[in-house]
């Protein structure tokens, strides 16, 4: 029942909203009559066919994603383009290299993903420590670059580019897994975006790519037919069994997201959310601490310390068994930096965000000192 559900702050798979999973609850047995659930459906059946079909149409009017782009729904998560995009992009390997903006965990473990197919340029210095973006003045830029890499946010450590690098020429490539679709985006300034859809999109399981038509070409000769962007560009996202049901979950939420305002609406909700939480943690006199800088403050993970900005493990301990108490789940911090994260991805409402708020302000009462 939707009365015993908790407040989700999972960073992925995330919480998807309810009038989404009560679509799919009423239509699981018989999906719009035709006697069979979604899963149990050919990907080749006429009923899927307009599910992928309405999914793409519905993702193009939201991102206002141009002609010339292709969309494709592919597998292996954000972990398996690590590997698709320099085997598409620099079919030549190793002799051909790219630039990587390393900003946190995941960018830096698709350099490390690229390295095994290409050259990598990682364009920033290595810090013991993620918190924020060095202006691009600074940055180490190959003349030869095939392309330039970077995560728009990092989920782990929290930090968001809060503009879109400069690529000029070189074709730019952006993992947009934990923050697409929660503000408006100009496609038409990237070559390829990909994100994997557990956060904003849905369910685990797809992974959506969109790149530009011009960047379709023949892929590395060893690059597996399930990472050809130009196969599975080709054969419209059925070259094998797509992620059927993930699909349709995607579907459905992106319908959700035109319900809600678009994603204007999302954006709203994001800046509102973050503004909360921020100002909780900036008015605490140092008891809770974002470390990260505030410019680059993510919007949608919020990672945090407790009493320092050090923090202190034992409160912290008591923080996270409380808000259990109080039906607040997934709230510990990613295992390679510890402390607290709040994940409020686009399911997430401003409303929902009330008892956690009123919790923290508690907390803080009962054990700042």
């Amino acid at each position: 029942m939707a009365e015993q559900r908790k407040l989700n702050f999972s960073a992925g798979p995330s919480a998807v909203p309810l009038e989404v999973l009560q679509v799919a609850q009423k239509e699981m047995l018989n999906y719009n009559g035709c006697g069979a659930s979604v899963m149990e459906l050919s990907h080749r059946s006429a009923e899927f066919a307009e599910i992928i079909e309405t999914a793409e149409a519905d993702l193009r009017d939201l991102m206002g994603i141009p002609p010339n782009y292709k969309v494709i729904f592919m597998q292996g998560g954000g972990t398996g383009q690590f590997s698709a995009v320099p085997l598409n992009l620099c079919p030549r390997l190793k002799e051909q290299k790219a630039d990587y903006i390393v900003t946190g965990t995941w960018s830096a473990k698709a350099a490390k993903e690229a390295e095994a197919h290409i050259q990598v340029n990682r364009v920033l210095p290595k810090v013991d420590k993620h918190v924020g973006i060095p202006p691009q003045s600074e940055w180490k830029r190959s003349a030869d670059a095939a392309y330039l890499y970077y995560c728009d946010n990092e989920t782990i450590h929290g930090v968001e580019f809060n503009f879109v690098p400069d690529s000029g020429s070189v074709p730019l490539v952006c993992d947009m897994s934990s923050n697409i679709l929660t503000r408006p985006v100009d496609v038409s300034k990237y070559a390829l975006i990909f994100a994997g859809a557990q956060k904003n999109l849905g369910m685990a399981g797809v992974t959506v790519v969109i790149i530009r038509e011009d960047l379709i070409t023949a892929p590395a000769a060893h690059c597996p037919s399930v990472l050809s962007y130009k196969i599975n560009a080709e054969n419209k996202s059925l070259y094998n069994t797509p992620p059927t049901y993930a699909i349709y979950i995607l579907g459905l939420v992106l319908k959700w997201i035109k319900r809600n305002g678009g994603v204007e609406g999302m954006a709203k909700r994001s800046a509102e959310k973050s503004r909360l939480i921020y100002e909780l943690f900036d008015q605490s006199n140092g008891f809770y601490v974002c470390n990260v800088n505030r410019e680059h403050r993510s919007r949608v993970n919020i990672p945090f310390r407790i009493g320092g900005a050090e923090g202190d493990e034992e409160l912290e301990k008591l923080f996270l068994k409380e808000a259990a108490k109080r039906n607040m789940i997934q709230l510990k911090g990613h295992r390679s930096v510890g402390g607290i994260r709040a994940s409020v991805f686009n399911a997430m409402s401003v409303e929902a965000l009330t008892p956690f708020l009123e919790f923290a302000r508690e907390f803080e009462k009962q054990h700042h000192k």
